[in-house]
């Protein structure tokens, strides 16, 4: 590795990990140094999750050896490695919302007299550390009350609370705004300047050459390099990360694709927190809407499909007025939408990826309530190499797949649907480069035969890349809408921080 062992916090040395069917990580070894922050990156499904795992003790190795401050380890518990000042920040926060923020950073530690819980020492205590992290947070709030952002920063200072002296943050700012990442940013350096080490998982390319010194990169499970932040480019690390060059990562669509048809349009449309809207979508193109968070993008496609009703105007399919009640309803007209909480709200994730694609099918298949089981396979297993989803079985539990999979199968649904308008809603969030093209070409795929697609995203770069027409709206309201000769990303900028006119 070129350095002092001693100089390094932590050494994984052949880290492998087998489940039944599949080799998560294969023979695995980095080093973390003291004080450096560093990168782990690689597509979905390339081991970052189960290596990190490994440390923390939620996973147990099949085999390797774990060297934290020196200390060797063949396996970790989460008391061992918490114990060993180690700190994990997942994507999920492990807070409870009825509790105070100082009564969250002590949980299960709780400072006492006697046998009574002391709650004002708990307070001052998490105030001192709220302070030396510049987080302004009163320790007696709710966490339920709290902004995500600040909810990240209660799990920052809990990990502190414990003395972590190597903090593994994964996928930290995917569920924040952009002035939240900035706040977390902000930490991440003064942690750093303080001296703990930090691995930083990201998907987000940018904030590896922001925040990092070192990037290891994983590919299928393998080790595959580690690279000094200044002597190296995204250009490189994506050819790392996907094994080839994306020298196009937004392919190339045929304008032809577009039809004079009009597949959808909605005409003086108001309902939940949107005002007035109208705009038209064509076959075979895809449009894309811009805004800020909190715009009202997302609450116009649950309009749309039929999860919350508008109060005003009128919905138009094919040229026949629709008014959506019901998910249900808006499926049978021929509308999709692949949602932005895929594990929340777009895939049954403890069923199987057959049961899943079935999903909204089960109606027209079943005979008397009777399941063909052979259509079913075949249905299933047709759309798993239609879209590429990387599987053993389509007896897999969506939940065990990486996160561009899941993404696959939810697509894989509505086109078993046979959905002729998919609502894509934030797309490749948390989705690595190279499953991002995949996800890019499916949709040029599914226009150049027909579909019409609505894209909702906040990556201005994606939005101008994939779009033919982009919708913008502020605070609800439509403030433009422009064609794809007219895209530019300060235009758009300012008609998304448009103040609305009522």
């Amino acid at each position: 590795m070129g350095n002092n062992s001693e100089d390094n916090i932590l050494e994984l040395k052949h880290i492998s990990k087998y489940y039944p069917g599949v080799t998560a990580l294969n023979d695995v070894s980095l080093s973390v140094r003291r004080g450096e922050i560093h990168a782990l990156v690689g597509e979905n499904g390339a081991g970052k999750s189960t290596l990190i795992k490994t440390c923390s003790g939620a996973i147990e190795p099949s085999k390797g050896e774990i060297v934290v401050n020196g200390k060797s380890f063949s396996k970790m518990t989460p008391k061992v490695s918490e114990a060993n000042g180690i700190g994990v920040i997942y994507q999920e926060f492990n807070l409870v919302g009825d509790l105070s923020v100082a009564e969250n950073i002590f949980l299960g530690r709780a400072i006492r007299k006697g046998i009574i819980v002391d709650q004002k020492a708990m307070e001052r205590e998490s105030k001192k550390i709220l302070d030396s992290l510049h987080i302004d947070i009163n320790p007696k709030a709710l966490v339920k009350t709290l902004t995500v952002g600040y909810q990240q920063m209660v799990e920052i200072a809990k990990a502190i609370s414990q003395d972590a002296q190597l903090l593994i943050m994964d996928e930290p700012s995917a569920p924040l705004t952009n002035a939240e990442v900035e706040s977390m940013f902000e930490v991440v350096d003064l942690l750093k300047s303080k001296g703990i080490s930090i691995i930083y998982i990201s998907h987000r390319l940018e904030e590896i050459f922001r925040l990092c010194d070192r990037i290891t990169i994983l590919r299928d499970g393998q080790y595959v390099t580690t690279l000094n932040k200044d002597e190296t480019n995204q250009d490189e690390l994506v050819k790392y990360m996907v094994g080839r060059q994306l020298t196009e990562i937004y392919p190339a669509r045929n304008p032809k694709c577009i039809k004079d048809e009009v597949i959808f349009e909605a005409k003086n449309v108001s309902g939940n927190g949107d005002k007035n809207i109208s705009f038209k979508i064509h076959k075979g193109e895809v449009v894309g809407f811009g805004g800020l968070v909190g715009a009202g993008r997302t609450e116009f496609a649950e309009l749309m499909f039929g999860v919350e009703q508008k109060t005003k105007g009128q919905f138009f399919f094919k040229g026949k007025e629709i008014n959506p009640r019901s998910a249900h309803e808006a499926i049978a007209i021929g509308i999709g939408l692949v949602p932005e909480d895929r594990k929340a709200k777009g895939a049954l994730l403890g069923l199987t990826i057959r049961e899943n694609i079935n999903m909204p099918v089960y109606h027209k298949d079943a005979k008397m309530t009777v399941i063909d089981n052979k259509k079913e396979k075949d249905n299933a297993q047709r759309y798993r190499e239609e879209i590429s989803i990387k599987t053993p079985t389509i007896e897999q539990l969506v939940k065990n797949l990486s996160g561009g999979n899941q993404q696959k199968v939810i697509l894989a649904k509505w086109l078993a649907a046979d959905s002729e308008l998919l609502i894509f809603d934030e797309p490749t969030r948390g989705i690595d480069v190279g499953a991002k093209q995949e996800i890019y070409t499916l949709i040029n795929t599914l226009v150049e035969g027909g579909k019409s697609v609505m894209m909702i995203s906040s990556e201005m770069q994606e939005l101008m890349g994939m779009s033919d027409r982009i919708i913008v709206l502020a605070e609800g309201h439509m403030t433009g809408e422009l064609n794809r000769e007219e895209f530019d990303q300060e235009r758009i900028m300012k008609m998304a921080s448009k103040e609305s006119e009522d």
